[in-house]
Order: C-alpha cells, then sequence, then structure tokens
C-alpha cells in the first residue's frame, strides 16, 4: 500500500508538469512562428517478484513473471517544428519561411536562431526583430527606398520612386540535423546546442532549406483542440490517481485500526 501512494505520486508530479507545458502551448497561440512543446513520458523501474522463464521446482517454467511498476516520469520535453499556418499580412517587411531552417539574429555578437519573420527598420535602416536584434546576413534599408521585394530564393533589392534598385542583397538560413535539440531562449528565439549541432547555412530554397514568403507571417503551430483535450485527459489521469491515493490512505488506515 506504501508502494502504491509513491506510484500514484509520481503521476500526479507528471500530470502536473504536462498541464505546465499545455498552458504553456496555449498561451502562445498566437505568437509568430512559436512551435509547441509535447512531453515524452516514461515507466519507471520495476520490482521483480519472480521472473518469466524461471523454473520452479516442479521442472516447469512459469510462462509469466511478476513484475511490480513503480509509476511515472517526464523524460523529455520535445519542441515540434512542423510547419504552422499562414497569415496574410501585406506588409513587406513581414516573411514566413516555407519548410525547413532559420532566420539568423545577431545578438550582443552571439548567433541565435528564430521562425518568426515579422521584422522593423531601426533608426539605421537596418532590418531587427521586435527586441531590436538584427537580422544576419544584415539587411539595410537606404532612406531613398520606397518599395522593398525580397523573393523566395532571398534575394532582396530596394528601390527608389524611379524604380531604380538603391541597395541589394540576399539571405541565408540555418538549418539544423535536429531542430528538436536546439535550447530555447524566449523571445522566439534559439540558440545551438551539442545535440542540434551546428547550423547549416545555404540559400533559401536550395539543398532542403525552405523558401521566403513576403508579405506573410507563419502562425504558432498550437492546435487549441488538442491541447485541450490532452488538457482534459490529463486532468482526469491527476482525478484518478488522487483518488488511488485516497484509497491507499484507507486500507493503511483499516490496517492500523486492526487492534480496536
Amino acid at each position: 500500500m506504501i508502494r502504491s501512494l509513491w506510484t500514484a505520486a509520481t503521476v500526479m508530479n507528471a500530470q502536473s508538469m504536462e498541464q505546465d507545458i499545455i498552458a504553456n502551448n496555449l498561451a502562445n497561440v498566437n505568437t509568430t512562428g512559436f512551435k509547441r512543446s509535447r512531453v515524452d513520458f516514461q515507466d519507471l523501474m520495476y520490482q521483480i517478484g519472480s521472473k518469466s522463464g524461471t523454473e520452479t521446482t516442479a521442472g516447469v517454467r512459469l510462462p509469466t513473471g511478476i513484475e511490480v511498476g513503480m509509476g511515472v516520469k517526464v523524460v523529455s520535453i520535445q519542441k515540434l517544428f512542423n510547419q504552422g499556418d499562414f497569415q496574410q499580412t501585406g506588409n513587406q517587411f513581414d516573411w514566413a519561411i516555407e519548410g525547413e531552417g532559420f532566420f539568423q539574429l545577431d545578438n550582443n555578437g552571439q548567433t541565435v536562431y528564430s521562425r518568426a519573420g515579422n521584422w522593423k527598420i531601426d533608426k539605421n535602416g537596418m532590418l531587427v526583430n521586435s527586441d531590436g536584434l538584427k537580422l544576419l546576413p544584415n539587411v539595410t534599408i537606404p532612406t531613398a527606398a520606397v518599395t522593398f521585394t525580397v523573393d523566395k530564393s532571398g534575394t532582396w533589392s530596394a528601390t527608389d520612386k524611379a524604380g531604380t534598385v538603391i541597395s541589394s542583397g540576399s539571405l541565408q538560413l540555418a538549418r539544423f540535423i535536429n531542430p528538436g535539440g536546439l535550447t530555447s531562449l524566449g523571445r522566439n528565439t534559439y540558440e545551438k546546442s551539442e545535440s542540434s549541432g551546428d547550423p547549416q547555412l545555404g540559400t533559401p530554397g536550395v539543398e532542403g532549406n525552405g523558401t521566403i514568403a513576403q508579405f506573410t507571417l507563419e502562425m504558432s503551430n498550437v492546435s487549441v483542440i488538442e491541447e485541450m483535450i490532452k488538457m482534459i485527459a490529463g486532468q482526469r489521469a491527476y482525478e484518478i490517481d488522487s483518488k488511488a491515493v485516497q484509497t491507499a490512505d484507507t486500507m493503511l488506515s483499516l490496517v492500523a485500526n486492526l487492534k480496536r
């Protein structure tokens, strides 16, 4: 009975953490380029009473053994980088990546990565994100520019009112062999880790890199319906295991009062 108390406690702890992840997913349902997280569970060690296949005194082997599980734990929280829906904005500095890849940003000399392409212009005419981190390679818009275009391959150009190209360049995207291993920094940014591997830089649309869609933003890939279903299922699992705790407590109380 004591074992059942601790087993139920592991379930309640694990379900509580999953609710935290679900809440964060739902909180970011309208966050540009946000990628949802998923909780992966793993069963804990087992107490072995007898192993299957053990030979008995009668000379036969047991077809099954006695194994009592000790509960569950959260083994990982994985970022899922499947494509989010697209939203047409009409803003020339809103870009989405169709496919794999990340934009590169300069964070005080450190390169970080993002899927959010809602760019702004700073006082120097450079494209930055909402926190002022500069897009890499740098994109500088001259004061005389009236139109700005970027094609699927990441080639961009700024033209003046006469239609003359006065500045141009090309973008590069970063890909990772294991994007799920990136470290989340918040503010729609990630940094590489030993698990993600080093970034592989390339031209949009080439060697597996996604393409650039101007006037478009990639929205969060969170499915509200799916998260709500997971929330309800987790709530019920938590409730059922709280009943298991109560049942085990009742049984212990009966044992404690046997001599009365």
